[in-house]
């Protein structure tokens, strides 16, 4: 008979083994990557972007921005601490493969009755004990959770660095906010000084009976709009300094912002390299694999946990009535087992935890390519951005020399009466219009360009991640 029951259990064992090693999906990542990039001039390999590369603009003052948001945000401040809870769960996961010892000193009094009725004396019992419990990790589960800690740790660091990256270029973005908002307001007060000179010119045409009153309410409105886009542009540089005091975490009265116009910065060149050289430079691809890992690592963690499990205990130490004779020879004990337990029937919940470890590892599989493709996504809107936008700051530059040539035209002649107010007002509003344009689309340039420097990872490395 026990022959035939160490039988059964094995076959019981070799089932379950073999109806498990099916469980868990096998992963498959196989992802089409282009050759080059539709919008690069050129496909050929670049190298590494500077880690710094912020610094590529030129622009101290941003440089010192970068450096407070790198210690100071606070989105950052969150992904150290996730880092952080990270490690404990390696501490936490890598406990089951040591053995669980547990010690135990008691003293107990006891007196009960006779049959009789009469209450016996008290009696005394002294223990000192030491317990110690092991679980052989046959199958790997407990070294699949340990496994799936460290890649969930090595996401939370991707994760740190994928935040960090999202911080600078935010700073970037707001600081050249700033400084476009400042160019605008400074054009904006000069169009205002232009508009009151013609104003003053028409004013004088209409005291000497050359200008009527439409012109001159004409020439109004005009100066009336110019002044009436300053207060929005004063707003958008105080928003975008409380944006930056935000991603520095201070509050913005603490942050003193000079900023100065966009005129003061340099224009980097960006080499994108070939695609794939992107798949080790982000770290949300980077992120989006350790977590696939984890993922997979618990299923296969959920998949081993429906073996047999093999357990050692044993127990030793020493008992007496006496506490003068605890540490006697005869007072010690000790007992030793070894057990293997095999579920039979939970109702399916080892097989649910198998099933629902096989769907979290397939939403890790799409994430995954998810991350890739949206990879290769940005680094081409921020190519195409950038080209088509340097081709437009070109072309609303020849528009601003022609419409600045045309106004000081216009304006010269009107002082010498030989042109008809109407010119000089389209000529005015053109000039205006095109050096607003200008600026917008030399800001929209340069937040190209900080796109360009994310989507290509911003000169990140996985080696730097690992660092402690």
């Amino acid at each position: 008979m026990r022959t035939s029951a160490m039988a059964v259990g094995t076959l019981t064992g070799l089932t379950a083994i073999l109806a498990g090693c099916a469980d868990v999906r096998p992963l498959n990542l196989a992802i089409a990557v282009p050759s080059a990039y539709d919008q690069a001039a050129k496909a050929k390999p670049s190298e590494p972007l500077r880690t710094d590369w912020w610094r590529s603009f030129g622009s101290p003052e941003l440089t010192a921005l970068v450096a407070q948001a790198q210690m100071g945000n606070l989105d950052i401040a969150t992904a150290i601490a996730n880092i952080e809870q990270a490690q404990a769960g390696i501490t936490i996961a890598r406990a089951p493969l040591f053995p669980q010892i547990d010690g135990d000193v008691s003293a107990q009094r006891a007196r009960a009755a006779s049959a009789t009725g009469r209450v016996g004396r008290g009696r005394a019992t002294y223990g000192l004990s030491a317990s110690a419990s092991y679980e052989i990790d046959f199958w790997g589960k407990n070294s699949q959770a340990l496994a799936s800690a460290r890649s969930s740790e090595a996401a939370s660091r991707f994760d740190r660095d994928t935040v960090e990256l999202t911080a600078i270029a935010n700073v970037a973005d707001a600081y050249f906010s700033i400084l476009a908002a400042q160019d605008r307001l400074r054009i904006a007060r000069e169009n205002v000084a232009s508009a009151s000179r013609i104003m003053a010119l028409i004013n004088n045409q209409l005291k000497a009976g050359t200008a009527t009153s439409l012109q001159v309410a004409q020439q109004q409105s005009l100066l009336d709009q110019q002044r009436a886009s300053i207060p929005p542009l004063e707003l958008s540089v105080a928003q975008n300094k409380a944006a930056v005091a935000l991603l520095v975490g201070k509050p913005p009265a603490l942050v003193d912002i000079k900023g100065g116009g966009l005129g003061r910065l340099r224009v980097p060149v960006v080499a994108a390299g070939l695609p794939s050289q992107l798949l080790t430079r982000r770290p949300d691809i980077a992120a989006a694999e350790a977590s696939l890992m984890a993922s997979h690592q618990d299923a296969l963690s959920a998949r081993a946990a429906q073996f047999p499990s093999i357990s050692l205990t044993g127990q030793g130490g020493v008992q007496s009535a006496a506490l003068k004779s605890l540490f006697d020879p005869a007072s010690g004990f000790y007992s030793i087992a070894a057990g293997l337990t095999q579920p039979i029937f939970d109702g399916g919940t080892l097989r649910g935890n198998v099933e629902r470890a096989n769907g979290v590892q397939s939403a890790q599989v799409a994430a995954y390519r998810k991350t890739v493709v949206q990879a290769f996504v940005d680094v081409e809107n921020a190519l195409a951005a950038v080209r088509q936008y340097a081709r437009q700051e070109a072309l609303q530059q020849a528009v601003v020399i022609s419409s600045r040539k045309a106004y000081s035209i216009s304006e010269q002649q009107l002082r010498e009466g030989t042109v008809d107010l109407v010119t000089v007002l389209q000529t005015e509003q053109t000039l205006f219009n095109a050096q607003d344009t200008l600026i917008q689309v030399k800001l929209l340039r340069l937040q190209a360009l900080i796109s360009l420097h994310q989507a290509l990872g911003g000169g990140w490395t996985a080696s730097a991640a690992q660092m402690p």
